[in-house]
């Protein structure tokens, strides 16, 4: 039987008796460190490093060091003494930790703010309790800008200078727009502070200006430009813009949407005969478990993230529709959707759609195809249709030539033959198509049965510019920032980048040369990126640019020569002057 007293011996509790048995195992009875090490908690390793250790100081000191190291090795040392007399003398004139080690640092004897917190405990002083401004010693920091409030709006003839000048070439399109009615009408929701219209054009201006949303708001705060073209007396902080998205009823995003793509109809933006669609992961890095996984194309793997839809007008380079909210299983009937809201919206269904394999099913182009919309799709390989392919005669190949394509294959080789799948009664026409530089043939599906082979190769072709869109609109419109400074619901995120994106292609229309087709950063940077000064009078507000040498082409179309008169800043009449 195991008495108390032996138990202390054979189960050693503290660190310096477990390596003690340890060692006496290995070194008296000359047991093996791997059998003696899992005994005491000791890796075999760890067991090795320690006798090792042992062997070069091989006396009790390697367990119980000399009274007379410890006595040295604790003396207090005169600088600490001094230091401590000195935190203890500033502690007495009410100054905190932080004043405290600044003022040590202006003395080269620097301290961090937390090991002076613990030799004022350790000294039996309390923590300050929280003081006003005023309280404080003088010191060098931030300055603090009051808070948004619509009412402190000061439009007092004066003088401005901003960085934001390019934002209110905008302004004229949004006046015509009235989006104060657009606003009220779908009901968002505001305070007395920040009204609805205000915080809608906060968030807008936001997507207006090229840089990303984690630098916006905090780094021009103080810009009254930027705040004059919200209707504020300053921008809201990125806690409100965070926090006002989360306050928007889902239901609004539909009708914003609608009343939108009506309104932007007048100011000139047409729509195409012909529409690319995709489907958009937007990673998620949570761990919120209602989120399903999606393929990112970027990154070629399935991950946490939201799906979102998204339209784009072919022959004008304008998103057009947006949905975030689609789960998996409701994604292939997404197109269906879509038809119906550009049939309500236009009065007829859209010519022609182009989109990849992945978007919807069989059964969907069969629909597609009895109301009377042309498509073209891709068709997912299978093993057994690759090997089918390389079996076919080389006689059954014809060579074509793509017309007005500036690229190194031009020359493919084609399959035209009509098929038919599971899902789809009718016959349907695939183009197998190699010689395109990629290793596996491309097979296009589409119902346009007269149309020729080079024609609908191209056209496919141009639909991959909506991958560069759609990446314009991730990394200029920011639409993947969804762990950013202002993190946006995503449903507000789309539709800002819906009303941003149409905004610049009006701009773009009207500047004309060329412009039409570049991209969202180009016309940034060649025009919106633009520091101004703004003359504010009792009846205008006068927006004068500095010279550019692309201010011509604004001139040319017209920007200087049509006054708007701009509600939501006092009705004031805005005049755009260049150079």
């Amino acid at each position: 039987m195991i008495t108390d007293a032996a138990r202390v011996f054979l189960e050693p509790t503290t660190v310096k008796q477990r390596q003690y048995e340890a060692l006496r195992a290995c070194f008296v009875e000359a047991q093996p460190p791997s059998e003696v090490a899992p005994r005491y908690g000791y890796s075999p390793g760890t067991l090795r490093v320690m006798c090792s250790k042992f062997r070069r100081q091989p006396s009790l000191t390697f367990f119980f060091p000399a009274a007379e190291n410890a006595t040295t090795s604790r003396k207090v040392q005169p600088r600490k003494v001094l230091l401590r007399e000195k935190i203890t003398a500033l502690r007495k004139q009410n100054l905190s930790v932080y004043d405290i080690a600044r003022i040590l640092a202006e003395e080269t004897t620097p301290l961090t703010p937390v090991m002076i917190g613990k030799i004022l405990r350790e000294q039996g002083f309390a923590r300050l309790p929280r003081r006003n401004d005023d309280e404080r010693i003088a010191h060098v920091s931030p300055v603090r800008a009051v808070k948004a409030d619509v009412r402190l709006l000061d439009l007092s003839p004066r003088r401005v200078h901003t960085k934001f000048g390019g934002l209110f070439l905008f302004m004229p399109y949004l006046a015509k727009l009235n989006l104060p009615a657009i606003v009220q009408e779908v009901n968002l929701p505001g305070t007395d502070m920040v009204p609805a219209l205000q915080a809608t054009l906060a968030l807008l201006a936001l997507k207006l200006f090229g840089n990303a949303r984690h630098g916006h708001v905090m780094s021009y705060v103080l810009d009254e430009g930027l705040a004059l073209f919200a209707g504020l007396n300053v921008i809201p902080k990125r806690s409100f813009l965070t926090e006002y998205s989360c306050r928007i009823d889902p239901a609004v995003y539909p009708l914003l949407m609608r009343l939108w793509f009506n309104r932007i109809q007048r100011l000139g933006l047409k729509r195409g005969r012909s529409l690319d669609l995709d489907f958009h992961t937007i990673p998620f890095h949570g761990e919120d478990a209602l989120v399903e996984k999606h393929y990112v194309s970027k990154r070629s793997r399935r991950q946490k993230g939201l799906l979102a839809f998204l339209a784009r007008d072919a022959e004008h380079n304008v998103f057009c529709y947006a949905n975030a909210e689609i789960r998996k299983h409701e994604q292939p009937d997404e197109i269906l959707r879509f038809i119906a809201f550009w049939k309500k919206r236009t009065g007829h269904y859209p010519d022609e759609l182009v989109f990849d394999s992945r978007l919807t099913t069989y059964a969907n182009l069969y629909r597609l195809d009895q109301l009377g919309i042309r498509f073209i799709t891709l068709r997912r390989r299978s093993r057994q249709m690759l090997q089918a392919i390389h079996a076919r005669p080389l006689s059954a190949w014809r060579r074509i030539e793509l017309p007005n394509i500036a690229r190194q294959y031009r020359t493919p080789r084609i399959l035209d033959e009509r098929i038919r799948l599971s899902d789809y009664p009718t016959p349907l026409r695939q183009m197998t198509i190699t010689d395109l530089g990629h290793e596996d043939p491309t097979l296009l599906l589409t119902n346009h049965l007269r149309l020729g082979a080079p024609t609908v190769i191209t056209r496919y072709a141009q639909r991959m510019i909506i991958e560069n869109q759609i990446a314009d609109g991730i990394d200029f419109f920011h639409m993947d920032a969804l762990s950013s400074a202002v993190a946006m619901k995503v449903n507000c995120d789309l539709q800002l980048t819906l009303m941003a994106s149409s905004l610049y292609r009006i701009l773009a229309g009207q500047i004309g040369e060329g412009y039409p087709a570049m991209r969202s950063r180009t016309i940034f940077q060649h025009f919106i990126d633009a520091t101004a000064q703004i003359q504010i009078a009792e009846k205008s507000i006068t927006v004068r640019f500095q010279k550019r040498a692309h201010n011509p082409f604004l001139l040319a179309a017209g920007f200087a020569n049509h006054p708007v008169r701009i509600p939501w800043l006092g009705n004031r009449i805005l005049h755009l002057v260049f150079g």
